[in-house]
């Protein structure tokens, strides 16, 4: 996405006027102008250049007087579903940037790009090319809110390997090595999945899997370029064993089909009678996707592999072990097939939730997600049981040719803020949940509070019904924000497991902080400045009800609606709003006090 091609340019235009308008504005470029009639192209070193040429020079820099156009040049053949619209406003609530991508076609995915710009840059995923090309055409220039919108697309780099350039013309051997940045070069080369794959095996394949001295599971490694984790001692006298695989999506598939394959020789040599199936682990947080809105996604799989896939039953998950169980039966090439798809699946959801968790994490101040053990391995959806490296006891065979002892994401969410000095306050939060889930919530016998609990290290009780025909119930959550953090997200993460939203519906809940009825202003701001900013930041509906009675403590409530991480921000704000009251209340010398007298010296 480095290559700009420059439209609207004058026929007077040469080289040296380009060289001089990229000098002027310290853009810095890789490569000779080449102008041609009304266009010309030019490569930058990367992606923040070309964005940078963009954002400064389209639709604002004048040439001979034409205002000149730069996006990013995309062959035809490489125009895939994805576009990149940029110049958003800043402000621009997701609602409506979601209604307005809808009026095109279905939207797959829409993820905010960091950049160092004001404005919003987003990358965008049409189910179709088509729906892509009218999104384009009518996007491309329009107003909204005083800013035109830059839509271009996003080259499909696997396009160039289909294409008729990549053999050269028909009937002719290409001549010599491709260059570099030459078509002829294909897709940038695969980097290493995020997500490890996970598999179990039954414990007597183990050491056919390892061989002799470890030579089986060396020569793995070796061919499909993967590091391979055989957590033998885990759950000792267990009847499957967990292998953990850190590679590239088709390294990682490669490793299963080998594993496979040698547990089907050696029950075939041992006489071992049983169907073998392919299991695979996966955080109960990507299930729900896998499986798709009526099982329409698994059905699928099932359809296009041959494979019978069943999966374990949300009964067995705890706090604590939050992978279920895939299990996949078909012959040995229809199970390969099938774990293709599965962990395809599972990867989307799983950049999904990065892109997410990412876009807000570094916005809360205080927390650190690396140590809050919601995803203990460092991202989003990693159990307990999905260590970034080998636990003691688990025999570790390869080395990842990427660097370092796992993947990017084990120190990606560690860089969180520094928490405040000292001890943090407890804090009280009152979150309303949909009166039927109290069941789940509670769980049998109260275990699940209970765990929930003890997980968090907060105190969560259910206040009784308002009323016997109560929509809502109330949930009061008692500690301090890293307890906070964990307990709501594990709430909102319940509501969605037991269905209580949609498959794709997002939980938005309604929660409760009570202010000092004297901080309330601060809270609003001048003129409802900060309300509006919180708002505008947060992406959550912040409200102080007017013509509040204070409590028999003078305080009064602000209510917080939203998606977790949109309550999660507009908490931690408002909290950071009233320890600075706080700090200048204790200031103010008291009533009568007379200030301190200096020192002599």
């Amino acid at each position: 996405m480095n290559k700009l091609y420059i439209g609207n340019v004058s026929a007077e235009a040469s080289e040296e006027d380009f060289e001089t308008i990229f000098e002027q504005w310290k853009i810095p470029h890789s490569g000779p102008f080449l102008v041609k009639t009304g266009y010309a192209f030019v490569d930058c070193p990367d992606e923040k250049s070309a964005m940078m040429a963009i954002d400064i020079i389209s639709g604002k820099v004048e040439l001979h007087g034409k205002v000149l156009e730069v996006e990013i040049s995309v062959p035809k053949r490489q125009r895939s579903c994805k576009l990149q619209i940029r110049n958003i406003p800043p402000h621009m609530q997701w609602e409506v940037l979601d209604g307005m991508l809808a009026q095109y076609g279905a939207v797959e995915s829409c993820e905010q790009v960091n950049t160092d710009t004001e404005t919003a840059v987003v990358n965008v995923r049409y189910a179709t090319k088509d729906q892509a090309r009218l999104a384009l055409e009518k996007l491309n220039g329009s107003m909204m809110e005083n800013y035109a919108l830059k839509v271009s697309y996003i080259p499909d780099e696997t396009a160039v390997q289909e294409g008729p350039s990549a053999g050269g013309r028909r009937g002719f051997n290409p001549r010599g090595t491709p260059r570099s940045g030459s078509p002829g070069l294909g897709a940038r080369p695969k980097v290493q999945s995020d997500i490890p794959l996970r598999m179990l095996v039954p414990t007597q394949f183990v050491g056919a899997i390892i061989g002799k001295e470890g030579a089986t599971i060396r020569n793995i490694t070796k061919q499909t370029h993967s590091k391979i984790d055989i957590h033998r001692k885990e759950n000792a006298g267990a009847a499957e064993k967990p292998i953990t695989i850190h590679s590239t999506p088709e390294g990682c598939s490669s490793a299963c089909a080998a594993i496979m394959e040698i547990m089907q020789k050696e029950a075939i040599d041992t006489k071992f009678t049983e169907e073998i199936p392919l299991k695979i682990l996966a955080h109960n947080n990507f299930v729900g996707r896998l499986i798709g809105k009526e099982g329409r996604n698994l059905k699928k799989i099932e359809q296009d592999t041959g494979c019978k896939i069943t999966i374990s039953s949300l009964q067995d998950l705890t706090l604590y072990n939050p992978e279920r169980t895939i299990i996949v039966k078909g012959t040995m090439d229809a199970c390969a097939r099938a774990e293709e798809e599965v962990m395809k699946k599972i990867r989307e959801s799983y950049d999904s939730d990065l892109a997410a968790l990412n876009l807000q994490s570094n916005l809360i101040p205080g927390l650190n997600l690396n140590n809050l053990g919601i995803y203990p391995s460092g991202g989003p959806g990693m159990g307990p049981s999905m260590p970034s490296v080998p636990p003691p006891g688990a025999q570790s065979y390869g080395c990842s040719p990427y660097g370092g002892e796992g993947p990017f994401w084990a120190s990606m969410l560690s860089a969180g803020s520094p928490p405040p000095a000292g001890p943090p306050e407890s804090e009280t939060v009152y979150l309303f949940v949909p009166s039927p889930s109290v069941g789940a919530i509670i769980g049998k016998q109260g275990q699940h509070i209970k765990q929930l609990s003890h997980f968090a290290g907060a105190s969560i009780k259910i206040a009784p019904a308002e009323g016997m025909d109560a929509k809502q119930r109330k949930v009061i959550i008692v500690g301090p924000p890293e307890a906070q953090f964990k307990a709501q997200c594990r709430l909102f993460g319940k509501l969605k497991e037991e269905n209580f939203f949609g498959p794709k519906e997002e939980v938005k809940l309604e929660a409760h902080i009570k202010v000092p009825s004297f901080a309330a202003g601060r809270v609003i701001g001048k003129g409802g400045k900060t309300v509006n900013e919180l708002q505008n930041l947060t992406c959550a509906e912040v409200v102080v009800p007017r013509d509040q009675t204070p409590d028999e403590n003078d305080q009064v409530i602000v209510k917080i609606s939203g998606h977790f991480f949109a309550c999660q921000l507009a908490q931690r704000k408002i909290q950071e709003i009233l320890a600075q009251v706080r700090r200048q209340q204790q200031l103010k010398p008291a009533p009568g006090a007379q200030p301190p007298v200096p020192r002599r010296k």
